[in-house]
């Protein structure tokens, strides 16, 4: 048999194989069995060296007309395999657009965050400036420069945790205020909020937690009156609980203020008429202010005979709670999104 006959039938059987290859490995497998250094053809390059140099050039480019065609029968197949690879994954991964979308649920700030905010975006519109201090507080900051000396009776109000003798967790955000005074060389007019967590050893129930939230804010100048704080304490209650609020100031006890008021404002319930959120009384205590004491003003370098201030103290998950009906202080804690999702 001629070589052309030779390579005519090799050439169908190639066409054949190929046809029928199935998958990339088989594939492989006979390019290397046709084309591969050590396949078919190898036989027929060995033969080269029996010929003579007329001979050669046809002979050779016969194989390699040969090889180019086997070629083309790999390049086919590889097409076709690949073509069939890519529709069987877009088969499995076909998304059928019928189906409703995947409900994506936006998050949303904390209900004591967004209270926090609200009062701070209240106190800026009347030109107070927001402040924060460290939580692990010294004895000096969070009682004896608050007139509370070591001895004081008005300490045990306050269950502290303790870290040394001279170290705790603050029990309020007084020391910010104590804090800015210092800082407040001037003695130039100073209206602050403080925000923040406070730290007190009490059992955890409905209507008590060890760490809440507390705001409190201090106006100290040569002009602060005691109807500058009752028309700040107006101003605070209308915006966070409607325009027809009404305040009442009651004679209270603070050892940093004097003289001292618990707040009262009207149930927005009732609107003052008596229902059971205000006990019958039409009135719902909402915070502790005051004027400040002259003993703090001293201890923090002003003259109280030409200074003098007030100040206010609020608890964040008091006035959550008023403001949106919550009736247990620990559902603020617990993160439980079916509660959080609640508050927009």
């Amino acid at each position: 048999m001629d070589l052309k006959q030779q390579l005519q039938d090799l050439l169908e059987q190639a066409q054949n194989v190929f046809s029928k290859v199935n998958g990339q490995n088989d594939l492989q497998e006979r390019k290397a069995e046709y084309l591969g250094k050590k396949g078919v053809f190898a036989d027929y390059m060995a033969k080269m060296k029996d010929l003579t140099p007329e001979e050669r050039p046809t002979f050779g480019q016969t194989i390699n007309e040969a090889k180019a065609k086997i070629n083309a029968f790999f390049e086919d197949a590889k097409n076709r395999i690949e073509t069939a690879e890519i529709n069987a994954k877009l088969q499995s991964e076909s998304v059928d657009v019928t189906l409703p979308g995947k409900e994506i649920v936006p998050g949303r700030k904390h209900i004591l965050t967004q209270v926090v905010e609200e009062v701070e975006d209240i106190f800026v519109g009347m030109g107070y400036t927001v402040k924060e201090g460290p939580e692990v507080e010294s004895d000096l900051y969070n009682f004896e420069m608050l007139n509370l000396p070591k001895s004081h009776p008005a300490r045990d109000m306050q269950d502290t945790f303790f870290i040394t003798e001279e170290l705790l967790l603050r029990t309020h955000t007084s020391p910010v205020q104590v804090r800015s005074l210092l800082e407040n060389t001037n003695h130039g007019p100073l209206k602050i909020i403080c925000p923040g967590k406070v730290y007190r050893r009490d059992d955890d129930d409905m209507t008590h937690s060890h760490q809440f939230m507390q705001i409190e804010a201090l106006v100290v100048d040569e002009k602060a009156r005691l109807s500058d704080l009752k028309g700040t304490l107006l101003t605070l209650a209308q915006k966070l609980f409607g325009d027809t609020r009404e305040i009442r100031l009651r004679p209270s006890y603070f050892p940093f203020t004097e003289p001292s008021v618990e707040v009262d404002v009207t149930c927005y319930k009732c609107n003052g008429e008596g229902c059971s959120m205000c006990k019958g009384t039409g009135w719902i205590e909402i915070l502790g202010a005051g004027m400040v004491n002259n003993a703090v003003l001293e201890a923090a370098g002003y003259d109280p005979e030409v200074y003098q201030g007030f100040a206010l103290g609020m608890g964040v998950e008091r006035i959550a709670i008023l403001k949106y009906g919550i009736d247990d202080i620990r559902a603020l804690y617990t993160n439980d999104l079916r509660f959080n999702r609640q508050f927009k």
